[in-house]
C-alpha cells in the first residue's frame, strides 16, 4: 500500500480511544479520516465545533481531515483501513449493517482490547470469520498507551501486531508522530490475548487497592500476573516471544498502575464495596476487563491453565463472592 497517495481511514467508535487515535492520525499529511459515531448529538457537535463533547473534549479535530458519518456503510466506503474502536460487547451491533462486500480489499485494524462476549473469540478472529477477511490483512493496536496522555501529547508508545510484517509495518508508520512511537510486531495472538488479560489484572489491582492492600502486595500481584499471562498465551498460541517487552509487560504495567485505567477504577469500586451493577452504572466508560474475565475463564475450561488471579476476579464478579475473602485466599497462592 503506497504512502505517497492520500490514505483514507474509517474509524468506527466515538469514545476516548477512538478520539485519541484520530488525533494521532491527523498528524499525518496524507491521511483523510471517515468517522462513524453512534451518538447523533455528538456528530452534530463535532461538525459544528470540531471537538468530541463526550470524550477528550479538549482535543481539536481538524475539519479538513475529518468527515463524520451517521452510517457505518458510508464511513467505510472508499477506505483503505477500517479501525474498530468500540467496546468489544458492542462490536457486533456496531457492524451489523456491514457485509463482506463492504470490507472487501480493506485492511482491518482492531483497537479493541477485549473479546466478543458469548463467542469468547478474539476480535481479529471474529472479523475473519464474519467477513471473510484474511488474517494477514488485519492488525491490532496495543499499548502501553492511554488516550488521556495522547490528548496531552505526552510521549507514548504503541504496539502494532499482525501475522504479516508488511501489514503491521505499514500501519505503524501511520500511527507514528512527534509524540507517539509505534512499533510493529508479528505476534498477533500474543499481543491480542495479552491486551485482553491485562484488563483482568488491572481489575484485580483495583480490587486490592479498594480493600486497602498496599504497593508491596500489588508488586507481587503484577509480577505473578505476568507469569499467568505467559502461561495462558503460551497454551493458546505456543511460540517464542519476549513477554518483558513493552507490548506485553509495558501494557500490563500502565493498565495496572495508571490513574487513567478504567479497569483499575472499576476494580477499586468493587473493592470499596460497590456491587458490580452499581459500579457499572457509575462509570461513564466500559471496563473491558469485566467481559474479558468471563471470556478467558470460559476459554480456559478447554486449556486448563493455572490462572489464580483470573479465577479470583471471576469469583468476585460472576459468583458474587466477597472480595475480601477471595483476596485472602489469593494471597496464599502468590509468591
Amino acid at each position: 500500500m503506497s504512502f505517497l497517495n492520500n490514505i483514507k481511514i474509517a474509524v468506527i467508535g466515538g469514545g476516548s480511544w477512538a478520539t485519541a487515535l484520530i488525533k494521532i492520525l491527523c498528524e499525518q499529511n496524507n491521511v483523510q479520516i471517515r468517522w462513524w459515531l453512534r451518538n447523533q448529538k455528538d456528530i452534530e457537535h463535532i461538525r459544528k465545533f470540531h471537538h468530541n463533547p463526550s470524550y477528550l473534549s479538549d482535543v481539536v479535530l481538524s475539519p479538513k481531515k475529518i468527515k463524520v458519518f451517521e452510517k457505518t456503510t458510508d464511513a467505510v466506503k472508499g477506505a483503505d483501513y477500517v479501525i474498530l474502536a468500540v467496546p468489544a460487547a458492542f462490536v457486533q451491533e456496531s457492524l451489523q449493517l456491514l457485509t463482506a462486500k463492504h470490507l472487501q480489499g480493506k485492511r482491518i485494524v482492531s483497537a479493541i482490547k477485549g473479546m466478543v462476549p458469548e463467542q469468547n473469540i478474539l476480535i481479529t478472529d471474529w472479523i475473519s470469520n464474519e467477513f471473510g477477511i484474511d488474517l494477514n490483512e488485519t492488525c491490532v493496536i496495543a499499548g502501553p498507551c492511554h488516550a488521556e496522555e495522547v490528548a496531552l501529547e505526552k510521549q507514548s508508545y504503541l504496539s502494532i501486531a499482525s501475522t504479516e510484517c508488511e501489514t503491521s509495518e505499514d500501519f505503524a508508520k501511520l500511527m507514528t508522530c512527534r509524540y507517539v512511537t509505534a512499533n510493529p510486531l508479528d505476534d498477533l495472538y500474543g499481543v491480542e490475548y495479552s491486551a485482553v488479560m491485562k484488563n483482568i489484572i488491572a481489575l484485580a489491582c483495583g480490587i486490592t487497592h479498594g480493600l486497602g492492600y498496599g504497593d508491596n502486595f500489588q508488586a507481587v500481584l503484577v509480577s505473578n500476573a505476568m507469569q499467568e499471562i505467559g502461561r495462558f498465551v503460551t497454551a493458546v498460541d505456543p511460540r517464542e516471544r519476549d513477554l518483558s517487552s513493552s507490548a506485553y509487560l509495558g501494557d500490563l504495567l500502565v493498565t495496572a498502575y495508571s490513574q487513567f485505567s478504567r479497569n483499575r477504577l472499576f476494580g477499586n469500586m468493587i473493592g470499596r464495596g460497590y456491587s458490580v451493577k452499581a459500579a457499572q452504572l457509575e462509570m461513564k466508560m466500559i471496563a473491558e476487563g469485566y467481559y474479558a474475565t468471563k471470556s478467558i475463564h470460559t476459554l480456559n475450561t478447554m486449556h486448563h491453565v493455572n490462572l489464580p488471579i483470573t479465577n479470583a476476579v471471576y469469583s468476585i464478579l460472576y459468583e458474587d463472592q466477597a472480595p475480601s475473602l477471595v483476596m485472602e485466599e489469593l494471597k496464599k497462592l502468590l509468591k
